[in-house]
C-alpha cells in the first residue's frame, strides 16, 4: 500500500434523529482522487454493496464530513458532529488529501437537506 492509498471508515447517515447508521469500510482509497470522485464511487457502490439494508442503499447521498480522525479526539455526537462545519465538511473541488482525510479518517456520508433540518433542531427520537 503506496502512502497515498488509505482505509477510510465512510458512515453511511439515514436518520440523525434516530441515529441510523451503518459504517462501510474503503480500502486503498487515493487521497489524490477529489471528493467529488470519491462521493461518487461511494454512490455507486452502495447500492451494490452486500449486507446492506435496502433503506440505506436506496437513500440520497451527497456530503461527506469528518468525524474522527485515527490518533485524535472523539466527538460526543453519537452520529455526527454538529460543529465546524466550514472546516469538516468535505469540498467538492479539493483532494481528499487536502481536506484533510488521511489513513483510517471516519467520514459521516449523508444527506444536506436531512442535515440542516436536524441542525436547526438536533433532537434525537429515542
Amino acid at each position: 500500500m503506496s502512502s497515498e492509498e488509505v482505509t477510510i471508515t465512510v458512515r453511511l447517515v439515514r436518520s440523525f434523529e434516530h441515529r441510523n447508521f451503518k459504517p462501510v469500510i474503503y480500502r486503498n482509497v487515493n487521497l489524490n482522487q477529489t471528493v467529488k470522485e470519491f462521493v461518487a464511487l461511494v454512490q455507486n457502490d452502495v447500492p451494490l454493496r452486500p449486507g446492506l439494508p435496502p433503506p440505506f442503499k436506496k437513500h440520497p447521498y451527497d456530503t461527506m464530513k469528518i468525524i474522527h480522525q485515527a490518533h485524535g479526539s472523539k466527538t460526543n455526537e453519537l452520529v455526527v458532529s454538529l460543529e465546524d462545519d466550514d472546516t469538516l465538511i468535505l469540498k467538492e473541488e479539493s483532494s481528499l488529501k487536502e481536506a484533510g482525510v488521511a489513513n483510517e479518517t471516519e467520514l459521516a456520508f449523508f444527506c444536506k437537506e436531512d442535515y440542516k433540518t436536524y441542525k436547526a433542531n438536533p433532537v434525537s427520537a429515542w
